[in-house]
């Protein structure tokens, strides 16, 4: 694979908030294919992406499935026979084990599979890439291909770390999903503006706007796939009501 060939294309399955940026991070030496089963067309030319149907963008030698988690497999299991024979296929799901586990049931081992995570969206990068993280494993087996997707992410500026799966949602639920979870209670417990905010508090409210933009169904879908969610949030309880009782106790 030669990255710096500009006549290289790359599809993209599912062109929601991240289609976008994905597109801004593959456009400066690929030609962007995009299809989703929404019309697209404008949002996909805006960022210098080609919409097309379902037989063009499985025709692409690299194909990034950056659809919800909850579609995922529904996703793999279309694309599986109708991908070319020595395609590159990346998730860029928000979690590991599941896109992984889906990925080795449904591609043979002569495709190229590669579990990714870009931990940035539409507000971190829209001022660029520089030093942002994206978590990299080989599925199928580690290639030349998947080390020369290293290089160009580092090129763009990325910052690449090799994590297993399980490394990555361990880590995810206790980072990614604790910030989502809190920005959801926050929410719910209906935060707002006072004209004695401190500097800790507007930090607060900024967690809410940077997790709330996105939909509930990826929050969702981002609690539910982590098999790490459910001890996160019962430590997160305990510490919570451990928290009320040292108040309570001193009353």
């Amino acid at each position: 694979m030669a990255t710096d060939d500009i006549n290289d294309t790359v599809g993209i399955i599912g062109f929601g908030r991240f289609g976008p940026v994905l597109t801004r991070l593959l456009t400066p030496s690929y030609k962007v294919l995009a299809y989703d089963i929404t019309d697209i067309t404008e949002q996909a030319r805006a960022v210098g992406a080609q919409p097309v149907g379902w037989k063009a963008v499985v025709a692409a030698p690299t194909i990034f499935l950056a659809v919800p988690i909850r579609s995922f497999k529904e996703v793999a299991a279309k694309l599986a026979p109708e991908v070319k024979p020595g395609a590159t296929i990346f998730d860029v799901c928000s979690v590991k084990v599941y896109p992984t586990t889906v990925m080795k049931e449904h591609f043979p081992p002569e495709i190229t599979t590669i579990a990714s995570h870009p931990l940035f969206g539409p507000d971190s990068s829209q001022h660029g890439f520089e030093e942002l993280p994206m978590v990299m494993h080989p599925v199928s087996r580690r290639t030349e291909v998947f080390n020369d997707w290293i290089r160009y992410f580092e090129k763009q500026g990325l910052r690449v770390l090799e994590l297993t799966p399980e490394e990555h949602d361990r880590l995810a639920a206790r980072s990614q999903g604790i910030t989502h979870f809190i920005g959801r209670v926050l929410t719910e417990f209906g935060i707002a503006a006072t004209p004695i905010d401190t500097e800790g508090f507007r930090d607060l409210q900024l967690v809410v706007e940077q997790t709330c933009h996105d939909s509930f169904e990826l929050f969702h879908d981002l609690e539910n796939f982590n098999p790490y969610t459910t001890e996160m949030v019962d430590t997160l309880i305990r510490a919570v009501e451990q928290t009320k009782q040292s108040i309570l106790r001193r009353k």
